[in-house]
């Protein structure tokens, strides 16, 4: 129940999981709103945050790791820079989900939960996004994407690509 001496976190994260700790009545409250923070920064829960995440809440590390087997948001490999989430949830299932997520293995040429060669996507289907409504529907890291066909699909892909392009010059 301590702040370590030195952190694998960035200053700013270091002090929100300092403030984080004190607004719970119970400190391991604060278990996974940590981890998913600790994924966005670091890109997945590595085992030193599994590490430092234990000290900082006072518990061991087989409790973080019992509660990061048990939540797929939270992911223990690297996932590249946009995580492409396809919902095949029965809203999405029965709009062509499933159709969604085979454009998406074949335009990128990977399986679920793998990550393109250059690290640019990674795919994953999930259960309900909470679009159903305006299925069949994508989540790109945060950003939501409905009312999808194969072509809106190849026109969201090449958004991101163009986006990370832009951003190495």
């Amino acid at each position: 129940m301590s702040t370590p001496a030195s952190t694998i976190f960035s200053p700013e994260l270091a002090a929100r999981f300092d403030k984080l700790v004190t607004i719970y009545p119970v400190r391991r409250s604060a278990l996974v709103p940590m981890l998913l923070y600790a994924q966005d920064e670091i890109g997945y829960v590595s085992d030193a945050v599994v590490a430092e995440v234990a000290v900082r809440i006072g518990i061991t590390e087989l409790d973080v790791r019992n509660v990061l087997s048990y939540y797929s948001m939270l992911r223990t490999k690297p996932a590249g820079k946009y995580n492409v989430q396809v919902c095949t949830n029965i809203s999405c299932m029965l709009r062509n989900g499933y159709g969604i997520l085979d454009h998406c293995k074949e335009k990128l040429g990977i399986g679920n939960k793998q990550t393109t060669p250059d690290g640019l996507f990674s795919l994953e289907e999930v259960e309900c996004i909470g679009a159903c409504c305006w299925a069949p529907a994508i989540q790109v890291n945060y950003d939501f994407h409905d009312n999808l066909t194969e072509a809106k699909v190849d026109e969201i892909l090449e958004e991101y690509r163009a986006k990370a392009a832009g951003s190495q010059q």
